[in-house]
């Protein structure tokens, strides 16, 4: 496609702070390329979707957002099922959706010249169905269990910043390990209950900046991958963590897999996040939409 109109998202804190740094050379790029750019930053994330929402009514060729995993999730609540493409300068901790596509990390240049580029894909996303009526648009992975109990327990905590309140929280949440009493429905059989440490589906591979979750899956096939891992020993636990940035977890007894369209996943008192914010309270019917997104990605 021609890109003669891009707006380009910021979040500011993302990357502890460096995006409007990236935001400013990706911009730069864009115009000595001959785009013309809107540059759009929200007070919150509240007020950055009504700004992306007027930018859409306006007409855009696309929407580039520099930022990390948080706020390409933000995007997708807008983009999806339409026609603009998203564009990624990665600029997050994780940048999850830009290792999937191949979008050059740590090169704002590189990631507006593929925006500049127009090469489009079409693949799809995760939609998650609250029984509060929450709707949630998701690009990588959804995690139910022990990682959004970790995620719970960071979001309480005021300190430390950045990525030590992960680690204090996932270190406070292994003191308390237990099987969770889950009950899963892949598309149309029949309930499954089983005690889990957690369950991961995945649009895509990663999360967590590059864990390979859920290893097989594909954002084209219109299929979601589940990695279900069950184990209550913690020093179990922490010799698996390692093994799922090769994606060998896999292969681990404490581990099962399915693919299905549709899940449905209950489990008291544990939430939903995805794309590594906070979705919504389990129970949840989890989708593949197939063609949802259209995205642009290095030719």
């Amino acid at each position: 496609m021609t890109v003669g109109h891009v707006t380009v998202l910021t979040n500011p804190a993302s990357g502890h702070g460096n995006a409007p740094h990236a935001a400013e050379r990706a911009i730069t790029r864009l115009q000595d390329r001959g785009v013309d750019v809107c540059a759009i930053v929200g007070r919150d994330a509240a007020h950055a979707s009504e700004l992306v929402r007027d930018q859409l009514n306006r007409g855009t060729d696309a929407l580039a957002v520099v930022g990390g995993d948080g706020v390409i999730g933000l995007a997708l609540q807008e983009l999806a099922g339409t026609n603009v493409p998203l564009g990624i300068v990665p600029a997050g901790t994780g940048n999850d959706h830009a290792r999937e596509y191949g979008i050059p990390t740590g090169d704002p240049v590189a990631a507006a010249d593929v925006v500049a580029d127009g090469h489009v894909r079409t693949v799809d996303l995760g939609r998650i169905d609250g029984a509060d009526g929450t709707r949630k648009w998701f690009g990588t992975v959804a995690a139910t269990g022990f990682d959004s109990l970790v995620s719970d327990r960071a979001n309480r905590m005021r300190w430390p910043h950045g990525r030590m309140r992960y680690n204090l929280a996932m270190v406070a949440e292994l003191s308390k390990l237990r099987l969770l009493p889950f009950r899963m429905t892949f598309d149309d059989g029949e309930p499954v209950d089983m005690r889990l440490t957690m369950a991961a589906i995945g649009n895509t591979r990663s999360y967590g900046g590059g864990m390979l979750i859920c290893p097989g899956a594909d954002p084209t096939d219109g299929l979601l991958d589940v990695t279900m891992i069950a184990s209550a020993s913690r020093s179990r636990l922490i010799r698996l963590f390692p093994t799922v940035f090769k994606g060998t977890h896999v292969n681990l007894d404490t581990v099962t897999t399915r693919r299905a369209t549709t899940v449905r996943v209950e489990c008291p008192g544990i939430n939903a996040y995805a794309d590594g914010d906070y979705a919504c309270a389990l129970p949840a019917q989890i989708t593949a939409v197939p063609d949802a997104l259209r995205i642009l990605v290095p030719v």
